[in-house]
């Protein structure tokens, strides 16, 4: 089971880079956290089966964080959860 996500940032029409993100168990445990790098990516998490918040420090001027929850079933699937960013709106979905 592998999990990454892409931050793009919809109003400079580039990716998101430098964002913190962490990857939280459902009780708020830290599981994993890192940067979006130069393409506004973080991949390589591996986590198991379970229920899973993405947690976005985008700092933005109205959202400051993006929290995504999410629940993984499949542990030999690959998840990508993208997030698409303008200053007063959000999107997610489950990517390929």
């Amino acid at each position: 089971m592998s999990l990454s996500t892409h931050v793009l940032d919809a109003a400079a029409g580039a990716p998101a880079t430098g964002v913190p993100v962490r990857l939280e168990r459902r009780d708020g445990t830290v599981v994993f956290e890192g940067k979006t790098d130069d393409d506004g990516r973080i991949s390589g998490w591996n986590p198991e089966a379970g229920v899973y918040r993405l947690v976005f420090e985008v700092d933005g001027e109205f959202y400051p964080e993006v929290v995504v929850t999410f629940r993984i079933t499949d542990d030999s699937a690959h998840y990508h959860v993208p997030l698409l960013l303008s200053p007063f709106a959000y999107s997610t979905y489950r990517g390929s």
